[in-house]
């Protein structure tokens, strides 16, 4: 989309305006983000094109081709070469000494007191205790991918004095111990946030602003002053690697849009390779990275669609060789880092811990010191089991005395990750049949009836809707041993085996059809199929309300979809077992687990836990807040300790930026629409360099926006104002483009006039930045002393600084 808008008018006749030099007329382009120039066509055309590997200087080089945009219309004649030199080399050195001097004041913020607080602070109770689970090697279970905890877990171990026998469990509020560096842990979060800057300002420079040196020198100091990025990048968190590796991957996407008339060149492939790898990066640490994933999407699909219909260069074979590129790099590359980050996750977590129970069976088993111990290897009638899903919430099936608050007001049946007493059933006799099996030991096709414990309930299904999935049977408890009837029972489904690791154990007790047809402890995969209303068993990943502890949704699906059978919503086994009459096989090993099921089975489990991160209206959240808020910096978080004795922080973006660049999107939406009416109409002509310059200026940093922020609108996850910062960090871009816009009205102005306003207000708008953070710098480099001495920084009544 190389293209340039221009605005049909009359043709210039005047002899001086033709004779006119080209710095000349670059200078009268200047005067406006889309630059106007004249057409002698009567009818306006519209030639978008995209060549391939030509040779082309940079055209977004502010040495080369911006330097004129300074430049004086009536002195250029006779100013001196040296004059012109002189600027071009100020302005290089700043292309140059901007991002380093940047990169150091946002470095020394960052850095500013970061062990003031000797606390535990905010989520760091979280991550700082995961990264100490890869120090012990102990498996946990979070929702996030493994990427920014493992990079924890490494500063922690080289610098953080964390060691495997260290118990402290990071607590929130409670002091770390002298033995603790938590000072260098906190300074490799500095390090992300502070190179997040100098990203920010190479980003802003190679974009293809018009008027790059105030456009990058603002969005720059948007970033390096942003309060809530400073305080971000002050202690344990993921949230500055996430900003770090969204701001990459954006770094990336522009870069490689610069290279777009160098393709399959070195440079170009290499940074092909990189944004593929900075995608990876960012989706492993968490899953907004998806978000600005999109927006290389949609890069890459307008660019795919211009070759399509470059009819100069167009060949088949090249545009499946441009596809094929794509695929690698950018879809490929980065399932490859995702996938391998969550290897090294699992070759480091070899020992059970407090998450090893959210995975499967196979996979505790395999655990150096697992607690899975030998057991029998027939089931039969009176053996008391715990039985997993393996689907969506692939956790223990579970039962408790409370009942549900409406339907069946029955005991409620859930899932739940952690080992307990009231995850036991014993397997009795059902009520529909006489149990005649000869062996006495279940096999495929048996029918059973599976009784709590602890509450002596038997599990149970009805014609009642389930309370979450409302088009599914509800699962409860019901009746004991002698009040039930014919719903209490289950026809058992084998759905598949595994062997022995032990190739001999195979040969000797697993080679006939018996081990196929009897349900095994921990290697047989069954349903449970209800015996009267035909429905299965299932799990659906979503939890219930606080009534039901946010436990998972156990449901008797109806109609099983080809979805649920791919997610294995149904399918179940036998984790532990316990008979007295059976003897126990110490010679079994247990079968090896599958690196792809393990992770495909841990995919499903943070999902199903993310749908669990649901508002809770029986409880409220002092910290939650609202997408509206987030915007009109309505909200705030208070990060620590709010007692006089500790240096307390205030999560919050800084109010007047915040203000400013939403203030920002008032104007760009008449715009948008004036551009889009004035190419419809056909007054406007959309040619190569401005279109590219409206696409990457205006509309990626917008997409860059809507997609970290319309997500948290629509999702019913629990939201806080840190999910607002990814998109905070493209609206700066945006603000930048808006404001290039806004400001060429002023090349109404001929001359010096017109170029020293404009400076102006852009030296304004730098002084305001810098008066800003300095109002509000005790809200992220900490407030000391009395509270009430910051009562000046409570503008609005919800932000609970001070009360």
């Amino acid at each position: 989309m190389e293209s340039k808008i221009t605005k049909r008018g009359k043709k210039k006749n005047s002899k001086k305006s033709n004779s006119k030099s080209s710095n000349t007329k670059s200078n009268s382009k200047s005067s406006s983000p889309v630059p106007v120039s004249s057409s002698s066509k009567d009818t306006p055309e519209t030639s978008i094109s995209t060549p391939r590997n030509t040779e082309k200087p940079d055209e977004l080089d502010p040495a080369s081709t911006k330097v004129e945009n300074s430049e004086d219309d009536d002195s250029e004649a006779t100013t001196g070469k040296s004059k012109i030199n002189w600027k071009a080399h100020l302005l290089t050195a700043s292309k140059y000494l901007l991002p380093i001097l940047i990169t150091i004041i946002g470095s020394y913020l960052r850095y500013y007191k970061l062990d003031a607080n000797k606390q535990i602070v905010w989520d760091e109770a979280h991550f700082a205790k995961f990264g100490a689970y890869y120090v012990r090697h102990e498996f946990y279970h979070d929702v996030h991918p493994p990427l920014g905890k493992m990079l924890i877990g490494l500063s922690e171990y080289l610098w953080g004095n964390v060691i495997s026998d260290n118990e402290f469990m990071f607590e929130s509020g409670k002091n770390y111990p002298k033995t603790i560096n938590y000072g260098a842990m906190r300074t490799v979060q500095c390090v992300f946030s502070s190179a997040m800057v100098l990203i920010c300002s190479w980003t802003a420079q190679l974009i293809g602003f018009k008027n790059w040196f105030w456009s990058s020198l603002l969005v720059s100091m948007l970033c390096c002053f942003e309060n809530s990025f400073i305080v971000l990048g002050k202690f344990v968190l993921l949230d500055s690697m996430l900003l770090f590796f969204t701001a990459t991957t954006f770094y990336c996407l522009v870069k490689l849009h610069s290279l777009r008339h160098q393709e399959y060149t070195k440079s170009w492939k290499l940074w092909m390779y990189l944004t593929g790898f900075s995608i990876g990066c960012v989706c492993s640490v968490k899953w907004v990275g998806l978000f600005v994933t999109a927006v290389v999407g949609v890069y890459v699909v307008v660019d795919l669609w211009l070759k399509f219909w470059d009819v100069k260069y167009f060949t088949w074979r090249g545009y499946a060789r441009a596809w094929i590129s794509r695929i690698l790099n950018l879809i490929l590359v980065p399932f490859i880092v995702y996938l391998v980050c969550f290897k090294i996750h699992f070759l480091l977590l070899y020992k059970p811990g407090d998450g090893s129970a959210s995975m499967s069976t196979l996979f505790q088993a395999n655990l150096l010191e697992s607690d899975i111990e030998p057991q029998s290897r027939l089931v039969s009638i009176g053996s008391k089991v715990t039985i997993r899903s393996q689907g969506p919430s692939p956790n223990l099936l579970h039962s408790h005395g409370q009942i549900y608050p409406e339907g069946s007001n029955q005991h409620q049946v859930t899932t739940y990750g952690y080992k307990d007493a009231n995850n036991d059933f014993m397997i009795k006799l059902p009520r529909s049949v006489h149990y005649n099996s000869t062996s006495g030991f279940i096999k495929d096709r048996d029918t059973i009836r599976l009784q709590h414990v602890l509450t002596g309930a038997n599990l149970h299904s009805h014609e009642i809707a389930g309370h979450v999935s409302k088009n599914e049977y509800e699962v409860s408890g019901y009746g004991d041993e002698t009040i039930g009837d014919d719903k209490d029972d289950w026809v058992i489904e084998v759905v598949s085996q595994f062997h022995s690791s032990d190739s001999q154990y195979v040969k000797t007790y697993e080679s006939d059809a018996d081990f196929q047809r009897f349900i095994h402890p921990i290697s047989t995969n069954f349903r449970l199929r209800h015996k009267t209303l035909g429905c299965y068993l299932a799990t659906t990943g979503l939890a219930y309300p606080s009534w039901g502890f946010k436990q998972g949704e156990v449901i008797c699906m109806r109609h099983p979809g080809p979805l649920q059978w791919l997610q294995s919503a149904t399918i179940w086994n036998i984790e532990s077992h316990e008979n007295d009459v059976i003897e126990k096989d110490y010679d079994y090993s247990f079968p090896k687990s599958s690196f792809m099921k393990d992770f495909i089975a841990l995919q499903m489990s943070m999902m199903s836990s993310n749908n669990g991160l649901v508002p809770d209206r029986y409880k409220h959240d002092d910290i939650a807040s609202s997408w509206w808020q987030w915007p009109l910096s309505l909200v705030g978080i208070r990060m620590c300790n709010w007692g006089q004795g500790y240096r307390r922080y205030y999560l919050m973006g800084n109010p007047i930026q915040v203000w400013f660049t939403t203030l920002m999107f008032v104007p760009l939406i008449p715009y948008l629409g004036y551009l889009g009416v004035g190419y419809q109409r056909q007054w406007l002509v959309l040619n190569a360099d401005d279109g590219w310059y409206l696409f990457m200026c205006g509309f990626v940093p917008l997409l860059g926006w809507l997609f970290h922020y319309l997500p948290f609108v629509i999702m019913g996850r629990v939201t806080y104002v840190h999910h607002y910062m990814p998109a905070l960090y493209f609206a700066f871009f945006e603000t930048a483009f808006v404001l290039e816009w806004i400001l060429s009205f002023l090349g109404k102005f001929k001359g010096k006039a017109g170029r020293v306003v404009t400076n102006g207000v852009y030296l304004g708008l730098c002084l305001g930045i810098l008066a800003a953070f300095y109002v509000t710098m005790p809200l992220c480099l900490g407030m000391t002393g009395p509270i009430r001495d910051y009562e000046y920084l409570r503008w609005i009544p919800d932000w609970n600084i001070t009360n």
